[in-house]
């Protein structure tokens, strides 16, 4: 998502939250291709699914863990910026950056329903059961109805009461919805009731090891298999996706 200026850079870098208490170690590293410009990302059925971003270059893929490979692809076309993405029921729902845009797939092959519209920018998507979770770039979180795709609430995200801005790729993780922040090495842990910020993972020594070289390959993609309680994360270009685990 989007480009920065050095000196914005720096300045959102030294408001980096200084503590990250949340220990894991790495599992396994799996391959994953360094040209997708990773914006969204979710675990179903034995495979990742995952969208990208940049106009003309967007798409949504199911891809597969061992290799890496695109099994099925569907192009996002100009002039739309693809965003997150997340599965409900049979379908995948997928959001755009800047033209208030969303779109409904099917999930087995991608293709489409129906689209829905939402006012703001268009970030992360992941989903609790119940509601479909969205970011916006702001420290909000929206929570919609799942089949309307209507706005139902709204959680500010804090950290010590103070809001924590550039919510990015979403994901829900044994009751906490896990957030990239944009340009940042850590993952916030969120608490889906108040918004209040459970604690921090700081993911520094993956990013030095993604083989990412470019300032806009930064960290973004959390995805989670419940049924064999894995987390993988990964970000824009990186050449590996990560299998990590929280450690006690």
């Amino acid at each position: 998502m989007r480009h920065l200026s050095v000196a914005l850079l720096g300045a959102l870098l030294l408001a980096t939250p200084a503590l990250a208490e949340t220990h894991w170690k790495l599992v396994k590293t799996w391959p994953h291709d360094p040209g997708a410009f990773t914006e969204g990302l979710f675990f179903h059925d034995g495979a990742l699914y995952e969208s990208t971003g940049l106009e003309g270059q967007s798409d949504i893929r199911k891809v597969d863990l061992k290799t890496g490979k695109t099994l099925k692809r569907r192009i996002i076309p100009r002039p739309y910026f693809g965003e997150g993405i997340v599965n409900w029921k049979d379908r995948l729902i997928s959001l755009t950056w800047r033209h208030r845009q969303g779109f409904v797939w099917k999930l087995n092959d991608f293709s489409p329903i129906s689209d829905f519209r939402y006012e703001g920018e268009g970030w992360g998507l992941t989903q609790d059961g119940r509601s479909i979770i969205m970011s916006d770039g702001s420290p909000q979180l929206r929570f919609l109805d799942p089949e309307k795709l209507t706005e139902e609430r709204r959680i500010t995200v804090t950290w010590n009461g103070r809001p924590v801005e550039r919510l990015n790729e979403l994901e829900y993780v044994k009751g906490e919805i896990w957030a990239n922040i944009w340009y940042d090495s850590h993952i916030v842990r969120i608490d889906p009731r108040t918004g209040a910020v459970i604690d921090w993972l700081d993911i520094t020594p993956l990013i030095k090891d993604s083989g990412a070289r470019e300032s806009d390959a930064v960290a973004n993609g959390i995805a989670y298999d419940a049924k064999g309680d894995r987390l993988f994360v990964t970000g824009k270009n990186w050449a590996k996706l990560f299998e990590i685990r929280m450690e006690k």
